[in-house]
């Protein structure tokens, strides 16, 4: 019996669907879940709800609810974090004060100045959780973060946090989706190759039935009725990189320093009828409209008047296809965020990429790609040196260097001069104060904290340079359920 904790399971609509995507295995219908969230209405709405899915289709599996982290973690095998820190409260800062400042984001949770403070306040929550973990959880637990800045969160992880840890996106699958039906070919006839870092990954490689398809992807978006209105930043994109990205239009406009940096010229590049489209704070928006929709829906659930996700309806989320994969050797190919280690090649090694891997009862295996393109390349680079910066400070409590991080954000240099940077950041940490202790004077760093791990799921050698995807590079895996201690390098 698989004990499998949910942190942040406060989340409504997504921790429903990551436990019946588990529960759709038929090994995995007597899962004990441990939920926990600090939220106590939304954490009793989403037991509630869960519970009556486990009884109504008949399953052995249990829910054990909590607001104490570490007892939901004790003894658990898998770790699936989906929280959000500072809520709703906290992401209005992240949003509105360097919109003051000229700085237009429409979801701020990756990049920007929204994304940069979302990892402050973020990466101590996730160095608490993995110090639970190498305490408490079964041996060799793994951790699969969905929580974002992803690049930036699993990187602080890996730096001081000491566990096994994957970074979860469904961008790439939603990207594929789009492609095939631009092409008006079947998606399970469209093959892929991503490579890059979150919400900044590449369609390097596009086939159907062996053919490259990748010369006639901008034909197909700019002649398609509805993805050429809905994705003019992609396809804009597309047009001058010849790569398509895995992004929606909206995260995509704000992670570059070109497309949002004048307002009179924004409606050119956003859709403005929905939010995803590129709508200034749309994510913000959206997300205080589904709190109050989950809010009215929730007896219209619990009643049956209102139907919800079936027992065998599952998502294309990675969480449940990874732990079956390691659990019963049924092979998955998922894009994962992981460290590289020499597998992107002009990416900088210690940064997180998001590449293919592949996953049975041995582990996890990566696949080497190369170099990327120089245009995609370069513009991984530029978000990556964010990244740095802003890890380094969030371990460090360093107010400069989270200052010069945001300095060196693409959308923000577009934008800003460096003393409304610095007038914007100084605000945007006196609002955001009390979810980020490292910067105020309580001593609670990270950076020179030993955290051997524990064991790794992954562990990569040098691949040969002509090596091309989606071959493996041969890289060597430890066994699921006995692997080595390896030395914990801060890269």
């Amino acid at each position: 019996m698989l004990k499998i904790a949910m942190i942040g399971a406060g989340s409504v609509g997504f921790t429903r669907r990551l436990m019946m995507d588990l529960l759709a295995v038929e090994e995995f219908q007597d899962t004990e879940f441990r939920m926990m969230d600090i939220n106590e209405e939304n954490l009793t709405m989403v037991v509630n709800l869960c519970r009556k899915m486990i009884e109504d289709n008949g399953l052995a599996a249990t829910i054990q609810a909590t607001t104490d982290q570490r007892e939901a973690i004790t003894d658990a095998n898998y770790i699936i974090c989906t929280a959000r820190v500072g809520g709703l409260e906290a992401f209005k800062h992240d949003v509105e004060i360097p919109l003051k400042y000229g700085v237009d984001q429409c979801v701020g949770d990756t990049l920007g100045p929204g994304g940069v403070f979302f990892a402050m306040r973020t990466i101590p929550v996730l160095l608490d959780l993995a110090k639970d973990i190498r305490e408490v959880a079964a041996p060799n637990a793994l951790l699969l973060n969905y929580s974002n800045p992803m690049a930036m969160n699993t990187w602080a992880l890996r730096r001081a946090g000491g566990v096994n840890v994957l970074g979860l996106c469904h961008g790439v699958q939603g990207g594929h989706k789009q492609i095939a039906r631009a092409l008006g070919l079947p998606e399970e006839e469209v093959d892929f190759i991503c490579a890059g870092i979150n919400h900044q990954t590449w369609y390097i490689q596009v086939t159907h039935k062996g053919m490259d398809m990748t010369p006639y992807l901008l034909e197909a978006f700019e002649k398609h009725p509805e993805l050429s209105q809905r994705e003019k930043c992609r396809i804009d994109v597309l047009r001058r990189f010849g790569y398509y990205s895995t992004e929606s239009n909206g995260h995509l406009s704000e992670y570059l320093p070109w497309y949002r940096k004048r307002k009179d010229e924004l409606d050119k590049w956003i859709f403005k009828e929905e939010w995803i489209g590129g709508q200034t704070a749309g994510y913000l928006n959206h997300c205080i409209k589904k709190t109050n929709e989950y809010r009215d829906l929730y007896p219209k659930w619990m009643s049956g008047e209102a139907e919800y996700i079936k027992l065998g309806e599952r998502s294309h989320e990675h969480g449940s296809y990874i732990i079956e994969a390691l659990e019963t050797g049924r092979a998955y190919r998922g894009h994962f965020n992981i460290e590289n280690k020499g597998l992107i090649t002009n990416l900088p090694n210690g940064s997180t990429i998001e590449i293919p891997c592949y996953v049975d009862k041995n582990g996890v295996q990566a696949s080497f790609v190369g170099d990327l393109p120089m245009p995609l390349a370069a513009t991984c680079r530029a978000s990556i040196s964010v990244q740095e910066m802003a890890v380094e400070a969030a371990l460090t409590g360093n107010k400069d260097l989270l200052k010069l991080a945001v300095l060196h954000d693409p959308l923000t240099a577009a934008v800003c001069n460096t003393e409304e940077v610095w007038a914007m950041c100084d605000e945007m940490l006196e609002a955001l104060a009390p979810w980020m202790p490292q910067f105020n004077g309580e001593g609670r760093t990270w950076k020179d904290i030993p955290t051997p791990l524990q064991g790794e799921y992954l562990k990569v050698n040098a691949a040969p340079a002509d090596y091309l995807p989606p071959s493996l590079s041969g890289e060597v895996v430890q066994n699921h359920q006995e692997r080595l201690s390896v030395g914990h390098s801060d890269n």
